[in-house]
């Protein structure tokens, strides 16, 4: 945004015609916003780009593998290139630097030859420089002056050239390239010339290509470059810097070019000979070749498994998109036997078991809201209010080991009587609560009922009697209870009590604990199961507390039960306190002497207390 802003007041104040005092720093603030928001384009760019993991490992592998392949080619290629232009320049001068020193040698040994036989000197000069250099000229000056040829008009170096005893190499005269030699011995001074052209310099090196020094010799009118060999017989073209002094002027030199354009099979051909050149050629060539397939044959087996690797992932992520909004039963696509197959089959496992564990899951919510219900249930079949008559008080309480209780207990007032019960059924959970539930209702029916044998002269033997035909009729043989009821009678102040199999209730009187044994079997185990009936006198301040098995037998982490002696102790140290807090003390020492996470029992305890 603000390299718009500031591009359109730049445009605004250029249309204007505003001063540059204002234009430049608007227009360079607007470059440097230009920039930034070209790098921060190609930066979201690039990451849009390689979002997807395809596109990341397609530029994963161009990096690590093709860009170091095309820069390594690049660099034997541009090596190369240097290595064959070099050797082009290389041969030329060789040439050129060998035939000038022969026109040096020449000049040296004419300078001695002319006072004994000035025309064999001419001859011998004419004569070694016709392949070297068929237009070169010759000026002899001392005790007689040669001129060869005859009409050449070569005159010695100027003024400029002082105290020059021995010279040679390239020197511009008249705007021409040439190559001298300048020597003087035996009283004699001999300068050499011969001009440089086009054909002379590509017969330097037969079949190497055309040789020119430029600027001064221009384009050739006709080409020596050979023709390629093959397709990859590519041009090499050589450029290399070469100064040459003027002629007139020594001191002034001027920058010239040495151009070799040849071609790669001609330098091979000059340096290892047109046959084996050719050979070496071809070699290389095949080499690249080679090469080049094994690296195509890289790449396709890469982009295989690039594809492979991507497309399983690009599954696997559809088959998340399609878990993450509920659908279950999608299942991926096996393909191969690799470990990309094993990652997909688990996960196709994996979303199979969730949906195992959805079903599972919604079963388990649908549980336990029926337990939720059901303990509210069973919560509703306990007393709520503990009843008191007179000089007689219940008190009672049930904590369930899981959301149900297995545990009973209930209390009933009678006229002139009042009548309570404890038990334990078998198991626990549902099956518990509802066998709890059978027995509730059958005890309560029978107190109720209003008939001949009324309530009046029902006895706590004959309820037990009949609640174990009933339970050992109606319920499967598993299930069975210890159940303890006992009916107090308000005018005599005595307790009559059946024992069916239960833990013995403890009677406190004092300092003195009295247990009242069981009279009887267990209930709904057998149908013709006896019981007897007892009955004890209770006194002012007696407390009589019965319990199931989750207050004696929970054991601490050394497997130690709670046992009746601690809780004995207990009761008689907290008798005088309300029947409430002896309840809620004696669960907490039960809880602080397993010291476990979770309960491990049901709990229940109910006392009866003689005021």
């Amino acid at each position: 945004m603000a390299f718009l802003l500031c591009a359109i007041a730049l445009l605004i104040t250029y249309v204007a015609g505003v001063n540059v005092a204002i234009t430049l720093p608007l227009g360079l603030l607007t470059t440097a916003l230009g920039f930034v928001a070209v790098f921060r384009m190609a930066r979201r760019l690039t990451k849009q780009a390689i979002w997807r993991l395809r596109n990341r490992l397609i530029a994963a592998y161009l990096l690590i593998a093709v860009v170091p392949v095309v820069l390594i080619t690049a660099f034997l290629g541009l090596a190369g290139y240097a290595v064959i232009e070099q050797t082009s320049i290389f041969l030329v001068n060789r040439e050129l630097d060998h035939r000038i020193a022969s026109l040096l040698r020449q000049a040296e040994a004419t300078a001695h030859y002319p006072n004994h036989d000035p025309e064999n000197a001419i001859n011998r000069f004419r004569f070694t420089m016709r392949n070297v250099f068929p237009d070169a000229a010759l000026l002899v000056s001392g005790r007689e002056q040669l001129r060869y040829p005859a009409n050449s008009e070569l005159t010695h170096p100027p003024k400029g050239w002082a105290n020059l005893q021995r010279s040679s190499g390239l020197v511009i005269k008249d705007g021409k390239l040439y190559v001298w030699a300048h020597v003087v011995a035996a009283d004699n001074e001999v300068t050499a010339i011969a001009p440089l052209s086009q054909e002379l310099l590509a017969g330097f090196v037969p079949g190497l290509g055309d040789v020119n020094f430029m600027p001064l010799m221009g384009r050739a009118r006709e080409s020596h470059l050979p023709a390629p060999v093959n397709a990859l017989d590519f041009r090499v073209n050589g450029i290399y810097p070469v100064s040459a002094p003027e002629w007139d002027s020594p001191n002034k030199k001027e920058q010239l070019y040495l151009l070799v354009n040849t071609r790669l099979s001609s330098v091979m051909g000059t340096v290892f000979g047109v046959e084996w050149g050719e050979k070496v050629l071809d070699f290389f060539l095949a080499f690249a070749g080679v090469l080049f397939l094994v690296e195509m044959a890289s790449l396709i087996p890469g982009i295989q498994l690039s594809r492979s690797i991507t497309g399983a992932v690009h599954e696997l992520y559809e088959g998340t998109q399609h878990v993450k909004e509920g659908d279950f039963k999608y299942r991926v696509p096996v393909r191969g036997s690799d470990q990309l197959a094993e990652l997909t089959s688990s996960f196709n496992t994996m979303t199979q078991n969730l949906e195992k564990l959805i079903v599972v899951a919604k079963e388990k919510e649908r549980l336990e809201s029926e337990l939720e219900i059901a303990r509210e249930v069973q919560t509703n079949l306990f007393p709520k209010d503990p009843p008191r008559a007179g000089n007689f008080e219940l008190h009672g309480l049930c904590q369930p080991a899981r959301m149900v209780s297995g545990d009973y207990y209930d209390f009933l007032t009678l006229p002139h009587k009042m009548a309570f019960a404890i038990g334990d059924v078998a198991g626990k959970g549902i099956s518990a609560a509802l066998l709890m539930a059978t027995i509730q209702s059958t005890m309560r029916t029978q107190l109720t009922a209003v008939n001949g044998s009324g309530p009046a002269r029902l006895s706590p033997r004959s309820v037990v009697a009949t609640l174990n035909r009933q339970l050992f009729a109606t319920t499967s043989p598993e299930k069975y209870a210890t159940f303890f009821f006992a009916m107090f009678d308000e005018n005599a102040s005595t307790l009559a009590y059946t024992n069916a199999g239960h833990l013995s209730p403890m009677l406190l009187r004092g300092p003195n604990v009295h247990l009242l044994e069981p009279t009887g079997t267990i209930v709904g185990a057998f149908a013709d199961a006896k019981y007897e009936e007892r009955t004890v006198q209770l006194e002012a301040g007696d407390v009589l507390v019965a319990y199931t098995d989750g207050i004696v037998e929970p054991e601490n982490e050394y497997g130690e039960m709670f046992g009746e002696e601690q809780l004995k102790e207990l009761l008689v140290k907290f008798e005088r306190a309300d029947s409430t807090e002896m309840i809620a003390r004696t669960m907490e020492a039960v809880k602080q002497w397993t010291r476990a996470p979770e309960q491990p029992d049901d709990m229940t305890m109910v006392i009866a207390r003689r005021i």
